[in-house]
């Protein structure tokens, strides 16, 4: 009987502390969301010229918000990209192709080398 009642008594805690936790998630979510009212208000308040002087409609400034995010994402991804190659140690094709440049260099400066050797040998 006691074993019945612990085991009732942790799964009904374990429901609690889940249901804890969903709540404080769909507190995150319910904030997010107006920061997210927020901002759309903000940017359709906002009265913002084409290139021609007149006031851009709605679809206009929501694209133009879209082109401007999506500029923001493509550079973080960049930045993570380049920090994960650095952390993970994996060369970048820009290092790649300055090291193979280096490589030509030092070839050309083996052969001059050679060349000034032979004819002090001569």
């Amino acid at each position: 009987m006691k074993t019945k009642t612990i085991l009732e008594l942790l799964t009904l805690s374990s429901s609690i502390y889940f249901l804890a936790k969903d709540t404080n998630f769909l507190d995150k979510i319910n904030k997010l969301t107006e920061k997210g009212k927020e901002n759309i208000n903000r940017v359709v308040s906002e009265s913002q010229l084409d290139e021609n002087g007149n006031e851009m409609e709605f679809v206009d400034k929501i694209i133009l918000k879209t082109h401007e995010l999506q500029e923001e994402l493509n550079e973080k991804i960049e930045e993570l990209v380049a920090k994960f190659y650095k952390k993970i140690n994996v060369a970048h094709l820009d290092e790649i192709k300055a090291l193979n440049e280096r490589i030509d260099k030092l070839d050309q400066m083996v052969a001059l080398l050679e060349a000034r050797l032979n004819r002090f040998e001569a």
